[in-house]
This record gives C-alpha cells, sequence and structure tokens, in this order.
C-alpha cells in the first residue's frame, strides 16, 4: 500500500489551494497520509528560502496574481490579504496533530477547514474558538486541542527537522514511500500520475 506524507502549514496559501485533492488522490490509491505541519518560516531560514514579506516586489507581486489565478481556476473564494495573515500557527497546528493520534474524525477536512478559515473566512486560527469550531466540524472531539499540547509542540518541532533532513523546503509537499518528492499544490496531478505508475 502506497503511503504519503503530507508536510504543510497551516498559513499557507497554496495548501489552502490545494484543497482536499490530496484526500482524492490517496483515497483512488488506496494510499495512506501522515500529516505533518510545520513552522514554514523556520523552514524558509533553514533551507535558504525567504519569506513572502521579505521577498523583492516582483516576487510578491507575481505572487499575488498566480494565488488569484490558481484559485479562480478551482473555484474556491481567496482573500490576498487575510486579515489575520499571518498569525501563530502553532495552536492549529497541535490540535491537528492531536487530532491526528486521537483519531475519529476527517482529517482532510480538518486541515482544509484551518486553510479556509484563514483565506476565506477571516477568521483567526490562533483563537481557541477558531480551532474548536474546526475540530468539531470534520468530526473530532473539540477538546481533543486541550489535551496533549507538549506532546504536539515536540512534534511540531520534530516535523521540521525531519523536513529538513527529507528534502523539503515549502509548503505543500508531498513524499512518497519511494521517497519521490512533489512541491506544490500545482504538483498534486503528478503526484497521481506517479502512484497510478505513469511518472
Amino acid at each position: 500500500m502506497a503511503h504519503i506524507d503530507y508536510f504543510f502549514a497551516t498559513l499557507s496559501p497554496y495548501a489552502y489551494l490545494a484543497g482536499t485533492r490530496l484526500e482524492d488522490i490517496a483515497k483512488r490509491h488506496s494510499a495512506t497520509l501522515t500529516y505533518k505541519p510545520l513552522d514554514v518560516i523556520a523552514l524558509f531560514s533553514r533551507t535558504g528560502g525567504t519569506p513572502p514579506k521579505d521577498r523583492h516586489p516582483n516576487r510578491q507581486e507575481y505572487r499575488a496574481q498566480d494565488l488569484a489565478r490558481q484559485a479562480k481556476k478551482h473555484g474556491m473564494p481567496i482573500n490576498l490579504k487575510p486579515a489575520h495573515w499571518p498569525t501563530n500557527p502553532a495552536p492549529s497546528s497541535y490540535a491537528i496533530i492531536a487530532a491526528q493520534k486521537a483519531g475519529g474524525g476527517d482529517m482532510g477536512k480538518l486541515v482544509h477547514g484551518f486553510l479556509r478559515a484563514c483565506w476565506a473566512e477571516e477568521r483567526d486560527i490562533a483563537e481557541d474558538a477558531v480551532i474548536r469550531e474546526c475540530l468539531l466540524a470534520a468530526g473530532f472531539d473539540p477538546k481533543v486541542a486541550d489535551r496533549g499540547l507538549l506532546e504536539g509542540a515536540e512534534t511540531y518541532s520534530r516535523n521540521l527537522d525531519e523536513a529538513v533532513d527529507r528534502g523539503v523546503f515549502g509548503a505543500p509537499f508531498y513524499i512518497t514511500d519511494g521517497d519521490q518528492r512533489f512541491w506544490g499544490n500545482d504538483r498534486l496531478e503528478d503526484l497521481d500520475l506517479h502512484l497510478s505508475g505513469r511518472l
């Protein structure tokens, strides 16, 4: 059975634009998924990247155009300047880690719920109320976010270290059990083709 490790940040607009296509691909190929939220700004600093706010204006302007086009292409609403971006990504990441360990809900729906809250619904994903609402909407016990905070913090840190060790440099980033790496929501088709044995 195929497996995919999914490295992402709960503040990444491109992870938002991936929607739940990864989950659709995994289902189609009977692949398992492990969600690995991480601090993408720390990842940039460790792998030679530049945070969006520090990029040259040419890059920032292109990013805004590209995000708008990608959102339109996939029929997804997007606010290019969210009211709560950037915010602290750790609380939502800890909640994802706790929910994945607890089980009982829809992980894809949970992850996308946080991303949609940030990029389309003008909600602050660092707030306890928003975290509980996203957990509940995805079928998880909303109190799961209150448990295992230390473990969540440790796992969040380990995810970053693992990402660097395995060649990750941005988000979203997908790695198959054969160490094939795919960066960006625009590479999901390639991931699908790879799992089909066609690429």
